[in-house]
């Protein structure tokens, strides 16, 4: 009986360390966040043992969150939901019931998952554009666009793009009953990349006549190049997004080649001759005071190697909408940003606010304390969090003021 006794104890002792991750007292709902937690943790090591041993790539077990929160489109009495694809790109289309005879607004949303896991049909992202299309009587495009390690950059963005291009044609958003003058663009994480990254794109594209009104960017990741912002260093071990894991999900954006993401951990990946372009995202220019926290910056340094060389999309504005000149960025329609207190994005998000006001872009930036990463997608079932229907809440009510 000792024996055993001293066994149970034992192994309750490993999974209590296992499941316990320091969580900030601010964060509500702690205890249930830390549980989230482990469970990403553990599908992250079942990956990587899955990778070492090339039983599969990690990526593609990542995947398995995907596909175990799939939810096939349905109808209600509120919502037409059907699948169906935009320039051969898989949309989910969300048609309001209401004022049949009237004309919509209209959001194209880029769902999050570090461009390589993630989808139209997840449970969080098909009741968030549900209540949006019920909520504003909005026509809503969910973009299935195409991941990694698959698909590399820049086909994630093309597909947006593609999408992008063709509703907002005349004839398609006539077709819609869509007020051409009320359309929106918006996504999370890798959404909200996407979604600036087009957002620049179409303001600059002779062959688009219809203008965004506004664009919702939610804690986006919007730079590759310095991946030590104090951000990084305040929220590297953060749950949910922690340091390594958006090091790899940048990383396979570009490339399955693992010296890319080596050089990427160390902030070595940025080629000598490329390195005017950290004005961009000099965070002792960019980044309000309060967010400094006594960090003193440093010259970034640069790859000794060639492997920045080998891969040129690092330093796209389609993919880091941060590189752009201040020229590109003005124009732009009414921005909404959210920020969240622990995320390894959060300067990222910052350093837009700053930037598009110095462009004379009109923003609303909303940071929020005591949140982690992809709260957002926290709303159902037992992954619900408060500050997750906070978000969402505010997300709608803004859209609905603002579109």
């Amino acid at each position: 009986m000792g024996i055993k006794f001293q066994g149970l104890l034992l192994a309750s002792v490993l999974v209590a360390y296992y499941i316990y991750s320091p969580i900030p007292e601010n964060v509500e709902d702690g205890w249930r966040l830390m549980f989230m937690n482990a469970l990403f943790r553990s599908l992250g090591h079942v990956a990587a043992i899955a990778e070492k041993l090339g039983f599969a790539h990690y990526m593609d077990v990542m995947m398995m969150i995907t596909t175990m929160d799939y939810t096939p489109p349905v109808s209600d009495e509120k919502v037409i939901v059907t699948d169906t694809t935009f320039n051969d790109v898989p949309v989910r289309l969300y048609i309001p019931k209401g004022k049949s005879d009237s004309l919509k607004r209209a959001v194209i949303y880029l769902h999050g998952g570090g461009w390589c896991v993630g989808g139209k049909g997840m449970k969080s992202y098909d009741f968030l554009s549900r209540w949006t299309s019920e909520k504003l009587n909005a026509v809503v495009v969910s973009v299935d666009y195409r991941l990694a390690p698959k698909y590399h950059f820049p086909t994630q963005f093309e597909d947006v793009y593609a999408v992008a291009k063709y509703f907002l044609q005349s004839s398609v958003l006539d077709q819609y009953k869509v007020d051409s003058s009320r359309v929106c663009i918006a996504g999370d994480s890798a959404g909200g990349n996407l979604a600036a990254a087009v957002a620049q794109q179409l303001l600059h594209d002779p062959e688009v006549k219809v203008k965004l009104k506004i664009q919702a960017l939610i804690y986006p990741a919007l730079q590759t190049i310095d991946l030590d912002l104090p951000s990084y260093r305040d929220n590297e071990n953060m749950p949910i997004l922690p340091k390594s894991l958006m090091v790899r999900f940048w990383s396979e954006y570009f490339t399955t080649d693992a010296s890319l993401r080596e050089a990427m951990e160390t902030n070595q990946h940025v080629p000598a001759e490329s390195s005017d372009i950290f004005k961009f995202v000099n965070w002792s220019i960019w980044l309000p005071e309060k967010f400094k926290k006594g960090y003193v910056y440093t010259s970034s340094s640069h790859g000794s190697s060639k492997v920045g060389q080998k891969y040129p999309g690092l330093l796209d504005p389609r993919a880091a909408p941060l590189l752009v000149d201040e020229t590109k960025l003005r124009g732009l329609p009414l921005t909404y940003i959210i920020t969240c207190q622990y995320d390894v994005l959060r300067d990222d998000g910052l350093m837009y606010v700053s930037r598009l006001r110095e462009a004379e872009v009109p923003v609303v930036h909303e940071h929020v304390e005591g949140a982690v990463h992809g709260s957002l997608t926290f709303l159902m079932g037992p992954f619900n969090l408060p500050v997750g229907q906070k978000l969402a809440n505010n997300y709608i009510e803004w859209l609905n003021e603002n579109l």
